[in-house]
């Protein structure tokens, strides 16, 4: 049984020092991929305290391209309402250049309704949320595969646009973030080259990936074409004693929404953490894609790259 494996580094409550120390073992030790998020404020699942500090999600992957040379530079994701997405097509076709064709663009309908009411940006429903989403990859789509590009909808529109340079990669991947099983699985069926889901156990996982298929059918197109990967937490330690230390640290890295994303949570021995990914991984994941928060678990990820990635391999 083989997978890929990333790292997703939450670029919050550390510094660019942390960041890096992260990004330079997980780029030489056999990773795959490493990505960021799209967060104004600290993410935060429940209610409580806004204050901490956050990078901004285009100059942070942007410095991730640059202190990297061999894993895919990726976004998970970047929420279509922050920007115009002509202006996120331009910014990620020079994050394309800057690392030399690695870049990975991963796009979703945001949630945080707490950056969106703090700078002023309308939080619309879900559903007209969607339609942005909907909207705006097809608008990057056509910008970086176009000469120009002419597209009138609802709430995005551009007239004989043009992105020049275009990216270094004939044809950068689009991902998709989320579950929704109605429209979303459906959008990535129809639009997108890889699919993305955070935090849940592996029944949930290859129930989603079903649906995801029949979609795809439905659209008479091979499930095959849509990479399917999957966000994990970690909480891995060589002892019972040391896995119950991490579990207790994993409670200052997500709060009061660890028990609401437990079961998307890698939490064990390496063997444990083995027959863990094993699951997804018969469930259809494709990429397991390591979930990480300050402060960073470097000890946790050196255990998972000696003991956890050969198995797979």
């Amino acid at each position: 049984m083989s997978a890929l494996f990333g790292i997703h580094t939450g670029p919050q409550n550390c510094t660019l020092d942390d960041l890096r120390q992260v990004w330079h073992l997980a780029d030489c030790s056999g990773f795959h991929w490493i990505s960021i998020w799209d967060h104004f404020y600290p993410a935060m699942l429940a209610p409580g305290d806004a204050e901490g500090t956050c990078y901004e999600g285009v100059s942070i992957m942007t410095a991730l391209a640059t202190e990297t040379k061999n894993v895919r530079v990726g976004s998970l994701v970047f929420c279509m309402a922050y920007r115009h997405p002509a202006v996120l097509a331009n910014a990620m076709v020079t994050v394309d250049h800057v690392s030399g064709g690695r870049m990975e663009l991963g796009l979703g309908a945001g949630w945080s309704q707490l950056e969106f009411d703090a700078y002023g940006i309308p939080f619309l429903p879900i559903k007209e949320r969607l339609d942005q989403l909907e909207e705006g990859v097809q608008i990057i789509r056509g910008l970086f595969s176009q000469e120009v590009t002419t597209f009138a909808g609802t709430h995005y529109r551009v007239h004989e646009a043009r992105c020049d340079p275009k990216p270094v990669q004939p044809r950068p991947r689009l991902w998709l973030g989320g579950m929704g099983e109605k429209r979303l699985l459906r959008m990535v069926a129809r639009y997108a080259d890889g699919w993305n889901v955070p935090f849940v156990g592996p029944e949930v996982f290859a129930q989603k990936n079903q649906v995801l298929n029949r979609w795809c059918e439905r659209h008479q197109r091979d499930p095959r074409e849509v990479l399917r990967t999957v966000n994990l937490g970690l909480a891995i330690g060589r002892s019972a004693t040391e896995v119950q230390r991490k579990r207790e640290d994993l409670q200052q890295q997500f709060g009061a929404a660890l028990s609401f994303l437990e079961p998307g949570m890698l939490i064990g021995t390496p063997q444990q953490v083995v027959d863990r990914i094993a699951a997804y991984v018969a469930g259809g994941a494709q990429w397991i894609i390591l979930a990480l928060r300050a402060p960073f678990d470097v000890d946790g990820l050196r255990v998972f790259i000696e003991a956890v990635l050969p198995a797979f391999q």
